[in-house]
């Protein structure tokens, strides 16, 4: 849609020059942003020209730029030993997009919208994923994706403070993983994204809980639980008010559907 209240568009080439104030927002694919008036908005900052690498691969990981897109994320390949790439490409399938959405969001956008059914979010959590923030004034900070979400649409940004990447450890990229997804209609809203990833040894199990939450949730294990340790864990870190009643879904079917998915991802990990 139109955004009448608009009078600029900044392009900055670097982040130095971006001079913040009221009024601004960052712009990358836009998808949200032009999905809506934006009333307290007048002027846009284009992060296009900033010519950040889409993806990174390096010894350590994968470095994943905010500004890259849904399309070029699903079409990287990685190293062989990379087991999880292709829980990728499973949460991408969990977005409600045309093919213009598919070509113009981007990962970052999906994360910082801070929806509790936001998919980027859910991969970027289960891998471990830790966000590198860049403040208008003062040195960049790291924030584990698991925390940098606080709740339904809100996150530990401050004003003018961006987004610039989010880093998968090579470690978690090496791990086997289980993924289920329910929705209370066909090609709906995610009501319930779990994921769990695993050592080959079956050390280190680490469930994450996303859509059914407000924001998501990690459960660590040493070693790959029972089903009875497993349904206490999740029974103690998400008490009844923990989980997220909307249109979607019930708070108590969404308790239900998570115990139930968590006990079959466990299950095929074992």
């Amino acid at each position: 849609m139109n955004l009448n209240t608009i009078s600029e568009v900044k392009r900055p080439r670097s982040f130095e020059d971006i001079e913040w104030r009221d009024g601004h927002a960052f712009l990358a694919g836009g998808t949200w942003l032009f999905s809506e008036p934006q009333i307290a908005t007048d002027t846009l900052v284009d992060l296009e020209q900033l010519g950040w690498p889409a993806l990174t691969v390096t010894a350590e990981g994968l470095e994943i730029a905010a500004t890259c897109k849904i399309v070029e994320l699903h079409d990287f390949k990685g190293p062989a030993e990379w087991k999880a790439v292709p829980l990728f490409n499973r949460c991408i399938d969990c977005f409600l997009m045309s093919f213009k959405i598919w070509n113009a969001a981007t990962v970052g956008g999906n994360i910082v919208m801070s929806l509790p059914a936001g998919a980027m979010i859910s991969l970027t959590a289960a891998l471990e994923g830790v966000c590198t923030l860049w403040p208008q004034n003062g040195k960049p900070r790291q924030v584990p994706v698991v925390d940098f979400v606080t709740g339904m649409h809100t996150n530990v940004l401050q004003k003018g403070e961006l987004l610039r990447s989010i880093f998968l450890p090579a470690a978690a990229l090496r791990k086997r993983f289980a993924m289920r997804q329910i929705s209370l209609t066909h090609l709906g809203r995610s009501a319930a994204l779990i994921v769990a990833t695993v050592n080959d040894n079956g050390d280190d199990f680490l469930l994450t809980v996303s859509a059914a939450t407000p924001r998501p949730v990690h459960l660590r294990f040493a070693k790959t639980p029972s089903a009875a340790e497993l349904r206490q864990a999740i029974d103690q870190r998400l008490p009844p008010d923990a989980w997220f009643h909307d249109v979607h879904g019930s708070a108590p079917y969404k308790r239900h559907v998570t115990h139930y998915l968590a006990e079959q991802i466990r299950a095929e990990l074992s």
